[in-house]
């Protein structure tokens, strides 16, 4: 019987997971030069850090988690079991770490990104996967708009290292304890009125959570929250200060964005800043990357009041960015040794070794087969050179080295081949 994989479950193959590589090295690159550094979270996680975080009128808590029962967690003084979670994101368990670490009492500041699979079990889709992955980073202990712009410019950096710049950033602010309130007393009385041509889920909403509704999807609902008061026009003087400094520091470093105050993000533990980059070659699935502001997370799971702003990208929307503009391809090895001959295959196998231990990545065939035959394998591979060695070589001291690319070619003496190679390296 044929085994196939999990719904919503994909392999990354060869070919492909080259793409994603380069992103995560690119990523470590572009964050180290931001000061932040990595961390490992696991993949699974008490129930309640979800539901505490995300917020229980969440459709991530409601509808899409992975939960199951610890078998093993029963005892006779416990009325149930405990519940676990395949994580669904990663800022809620970055957070965890930094409180149960005690991180904050050596230095409360600190800048942490991660990498790795999430899993929702939402209706699969392109772009969208059960099991998908993230990039993320998260700066805990600063409450001030510059962390807030440099978080942004971090992601602007990091796309322009990638070389996207198709995706546009959508800002908004969603205020505080002091100021949200009222805005959402007022819209809520705005939703009451309407609430019969909201969705179901919306009409479910209002009284949970009514900002949720302002990210409804459903056209009915877009209609009748057309002309929905603004929260821009409800923030309290600080919230309004620290917003104008994050516009006023973007402006400064020529970061694009347009407002949105429709964008609300679905997780109850943001505040003020919040945030999308955006694109519209993927369909419905415009967010490559998204986040914001959440001051009161860290005191929600146990830790001192200390503020936190970060967010997450999704890693494959966006290696179908790059595939789509062609940035980014597959490279083959650095260099494919052809062998003609078994004296020069005995030759070349050693070669090959010594090459490998300097961290350079070569190729060869084991069996028997034409130079052409090796030629053609050598671009199918996409190797960048090959290295031509045939008996009548290794009597006159010199081999072939071709440019694959460029189809230049040129002799090189024997104890030259592994200083050549590494120069190209190099370069």
């Amino acid at each position: 019987m044929r085994i196939t994989a999990i719904r919503g479950f994909s392999d990354i193959l060869p070919g492909e997971v080259e793409i994603w590589q380069a992103v995560e090295a690119k990523a470590r690159e572009v964050f180290s030069a931001y000061n932040f550094s990595e961390i490992r979270i696991p993949i699974l996680e008490k129930t309640e850090l979800f539901s505490r975080s995300i917020g229980e009128a969440t459709d991530i808590v409601e509808k899409e988690m992975y939960t199951f029962e610890d078998r093993d967690s029963r005892s006779a003084d416990m009325s149930e079991a405990t519940k676990l979670t395949l994580r669904p994101e990663g800022t809620a368990g970055v957070v965890r770490a930094y409180v149960e670490s005690e991180m904050y009492k050596s230095e409360p500041a600190r800048k942490l990104y991660y990498m790795g699979p999430m899993f929702r079990r939402e209706r699969p889709q392109k772009g969208r996967m059960r099991q998908f992955h993230q990039i993320g980073a998260e700066a805990l202990g600063r409450g001030d708009p510059f962390i807030d712009a440099e978080i942004l410019l971090l992601l602007s950096d990091f796309f322009n290292a990638v070389g996207l710049t198709e995706p546009s950033l959508q800002l908004n602010s969603l205020g505080d304890s002091e100021c949200r309130p009222k805005y959402r007393e007022k819209l809520w009385a705005f939703l009451k009125e309407r609430e019969e041509s909201l969705c179901e889920n919306c009409r479910r909403r209002i009284d949970r959570n009514p900002l949720r509704v302002l990210d409804c999807k459903e056209p009915g609902c877009i209609r009748a929250t057309k002309d929905a008061p603004s929260i821009l026009d409800w923030l309290c003087a600080n919230c309004q200060e620290h917003f104008q400094t994050v516009q006023r520091l973007l402006r400064e470093t020529n970061v694009q964005f347009t407002l949105n105050p429709r964008m609300v993000r679905g997780l109850d533990y943001y505040c003020r800043t919040t945030f999308e980059w955006t694109t519209t070659q993927l369909g419905s699935q415009s967010a490559v990357a998204a986040g914001g502001r959440y001051d009161g997370l860290v005191q929600e799971l146990g830790g001192p009041a200390i503020p936190g702003v970060g967010f997450a990208m999704g890693v494959e929307r966006l290696t179908m960015l790059l595939r789509t503009q062609e940035i980014a391809a597959a490279n083959g090895p650095l260099c494919y040794v052809v062998w003609v001959g078994e004296t020069a295959r005995d030759w070349v196998f050693p070669l090959v070794h010594r090459l490998r231990q300097k961290g350079l990545s070569v190729e060869m065939e084991g069996e028997a087969r034409s130079l052409k035959s090796q030629m053609r394998r050598a671009d199918k591979l996409k190797a960048v050179s090959v290295l031509i060695v045939g008996d009548d070589e290794l009597a006159k001291g010199k081999v072939v080295l071709r440019n694959m690319v460029t189809r230049e070619q040129q002799e090189i003496r024997l104890d030259r081949i592994e200083a050549e190679l590494t120069t190209r390296k190099a370069n």
